[in-house]
């Protein structure tokens, strides 16, 4: 009877015992997914858009691998099936902390296995050494269900990456920058103290190249009697000069295609054409052909701009004579075409709509059209913005409404460009006007 005792006290104890290794060996849902980060970011589809073989076996071997891994989950399940994958898992450098560089030549290596395991934490370590990555960061985990908890009452906490999510997406780990920005902070001062040298160098090398470039220029402008040379964008100063070498040789080999550019401003910019301000527009990207064809059809550019004028004092008509202008530093760069096609547009819709404007009850305000907004505004400098799209009815509700801010916003700003233009006199300047009494 002793003896059956014994024996029934040392089964309840084994019993007991593996249920503690099992619940020590326990691993949560969400502990499973951060073990098994490392694995998702070596092997995820994303990563393989340029090859879609790789990449959908990858899809197919995870949708596999999660079904496993839910069923460990569910209360009672008992009945596994080995399951076979196989996944393109990507390299990585040796040296890890260099992260712009973070994949080696070959790419990617196959991987199969075969998973038989009956719980999460083995299933997570099979998957892991198969794929030879490191299983060093699952003994961190605290896998029992006090820290679970805890670790719910911190939802809002900062997301904190593990270290091999840096070393496969190539993405900066914020925590190296900010102790790299704590042993060394650079400040404007510092910045300026450390780049001086070499920018008084490149300054001195580059004084013979932008002596090089205003020759050019003074040359071309007076050879061809041009009002302005300019660079729609700030390109280099070589990139300059090479432009225009390009034009002095077109002037050279074809002198005659260039007789009506007389008091123009020539513009190299992205596109050749006319533009609505009537600059003459030399695409940097374009040969000396489209050049010599802009050129030719200098005389037709001009017939339209007449007709632009024409449309532009039509508007002005009947919107009680405010004056219609392009500011060419505060719109976008249109070609006479397209600026013309939105006048003609715009005209058309005012014409049709009869506004009752007093004549030249406006006169002395301006606006300019833009084709990218859909309310009208006033500027600060006093003008109006008016869309294209805009409603007639609106149009005028709000000129009427904003034309006394529009005169008063006129009249500073031509206050204020008067003191500017003062200060800018010399001594000898304000004397010669004081004897010619025009300054008081």
């Amino acid at each position: 009877m002793f003896c059956c005792l014994r024996a029934v006290r040392r089964l309840c104890l084994e019993k007991i015992l593996l249920q503690c290794i099992l619940q020590s060996r326990t691993l949560s849902g969400a502990d499973a997914i951060n073990a098994l980060r490392p694995f998702y970011f070596a092997v995820h589809p994303d990563f393989f858009g340029q090859h879609p073989k790789e990449r959908e076996v990858n899809e197919n071997s995870l949708k596999r691998l999660n079904g496993y891994l839910e069923n460990l989950q569910k209360p009672g399940f008992r009945s596994f099936k080995p399951t076979q994958l196989t996944f393109y898992v990507r390299e990585r450098e040796p040296n890890s902390s260099n992260v712009q560089e973070s994949f080696s030549a070959s790419g990617f290596r196959a991987v199969s296995f075969t998973l038989h395991t009956r719980d999460l934490l083995s299933t997570v370590l099979d998957i892991l050494n198969s794929c030879s990555l490191s299983t060093e960061h699952i003994q961190s985990l605290n896998v029992n269900s006090q820290t679970h908890k805890e670790a719910k009452s911190t939802v809002n906490r900062p997301i904190k990456w593990d270290k091999t999510y840096y070393s496969f997406t190539g993405f900066k780990d914020p925590e190296e920058e900010l102790e790299q920005a704590q042993r060394v902070e650079t400040t404007l001062i510092s910045w300026l103290d450390d780049n001086e040298a070499s920018a008084v160098k490149k300054l001195k090398k580059s004084l013979p190249l932008r002596k090089e470039l205003e020759r050019l220029k003074f040359e071309l402008s007076h050879q061809l009697e041009l009002s302005d040379i300019r660079w729609q964008r700030s390109w280099g100063i070589a990139h300059r000069c090479s432009q225009l070498h390009s034009l002095g040789r077109l002037v050279q080999q074809r002198p005659e295609v260039l007789k009506n550019v007389k008091g123009r401003t020539v513009v190299f910019t992205d596109r050749s054409g006319m533009s609505a301000a009537g600059h003459i527009m030399l695409g940097t990207m374009d040969v000396h052909h489209h050049w010599t064809k802009i050129f030719e059809r200098l005389p037709n550019y001009y017939k339209l701009q007449k007709r632009l004028l024409f449309l532009e004092d039509r508007i002005s008509q009947i919107l009680g004579g405010i004056q219609v202008i392009y500011i060419e530093e505060l719109q976008p760069l249109l070609t006479l075409e397209e600026y013309y096609e939105t006048l003609d547009s715009f005209y058309n819709k005012l014409r049709d709509s009869r506004l009752p404007f007093h004549p030249r009850s406006l006169r002395g305000l301006q606006m300019i059209l833009e084709s990218d907004r859909y309310a009208p505004s006033l500027h600060e400098f006093g003008h109006f913005t008016i869309p294209t799209v805009c409603d007639p009815a609106t149009l005028q509700w709000f000129i009427f409404a904003k034309a006394q801010e529009a005169r008063e916003n006129l009249k500073r700003k031509e206050e204020s460009s008067g003191k500017k233009q003062l200060s800018s006199l010399t001594v000898e300047e304000i004397k010669s006007l004081r004897e010619d009494n025009l300054l008081y």
